[in-house]
């Protein structure tokens, strides 16, 4: 049974709800600390195979215990970011000030790096062979790539692999022609992995909850419901299940 710690998203009454419930629903047990709650080094920490920071402030980490996760990542341990106000410098995560920075598979930036988008974003293969990467495969990114509302603006390392890309499309409409015009307007990367010693790591730069999750949290023509004690209930797209749950699963190598 793969070990997890989860921390941030605010509360399981809230947004860490999505991601307890995704975790409930494939029957994994994890340890979860809200974004309030503070973190020392410790038997919390030692136990785990993954590790999750998710809208989690590294000032909620102590010092000793930043330098025991770097410590467990290059023995192996999992590490992912996931995107979000407090996630990587954003507003308060300030995690590029931190010992972490060395283990993470991308540079942050030192000042505000969110990015909010108003017009379509779609999540898309950074290249052909991206796509059979355990974390992407069997999911319809060609058919029906979805769509997110935000990020954290990060930059690849150079030994790590950028698997997706935010594709941002600034479409306009003409009352005159009745037509639509599309313009590829710009573009981020969205989901970096790599290793850091024996352990694993990625980078999501968007978020696993609304809103910066955007229409990625519906991904799919199927529903999923579930709800981690302690937790709202949530519906979601099984793609969306899907996909991350093959993110975390390559990360604490769990896969079978």
């Amino acid at each position: 049974m793969t070990r997890v710690l989860y921390c941030g998203d605010t509360s399981l009454e809230t947004a860490a709800g999505y991601l307890a419930g995704l975790m409930t629903s494939w029957q994994w047990e994890f340890d979860y600390v809200p974004s309030h709650v503070g973190l020392d080094a410790g038997e919390l920490l030692v136990k785990q195979d993954l590790v999750i920071l998710s809208d989690y402030p590294a000032e909620r980490m102590t010092a000793q215990a930043i330098d025991q996760l770097v410590t467990m990542v290059k023995a192996g341990c999992g590490l992912v970011m996931l995107g979000g106000w407090e996630s990587y410098h954003g507003l308060g995560g300030n995690w590029d000030q931190t010992a972490l920075a060395e283990v993470l598979p991308v540079d942050m930036n030192s000042a505000d790096d969110r990015v909010n988008f108003d017009q379509p974003t779609l999540a898309i293969p950074a290249a052909i062979n991206s796509v059979s990467h355990p974390i992407l495969q069997n999911l319809p990114w060609e058919d029906r790539p979805p769509t997110i509302g935000g990020l954290n603006r990060i930059t690849a390392k150079a030994k790590a692999q950028t698997l997706l890309m935010a594709r941002v499309w600034r479409p306009t409409f003409s009352l005159e022609h009745g037509k639509t015009t599309w313009e590829h307007a710009d573009h981020h990367p969205l989901l970096v992995v790599g290793e850091a010693g024996s352990g694993r790591v990625a980078a999501f730069a968007s978020d696993v909850a609304p809103h910066w999750v955007g229409g990625l949290v519906d991904w799919g023509p199927e529903r999923v419901t579930a709800q981690a004690p302690g937790a709202g209930a949530i519906e979601v797209g099984n793609f969306y299940s899907q996909f991350f749950r093959q993110m975390l699963e390559w990360v604490a190598r769990s896969a079978k």
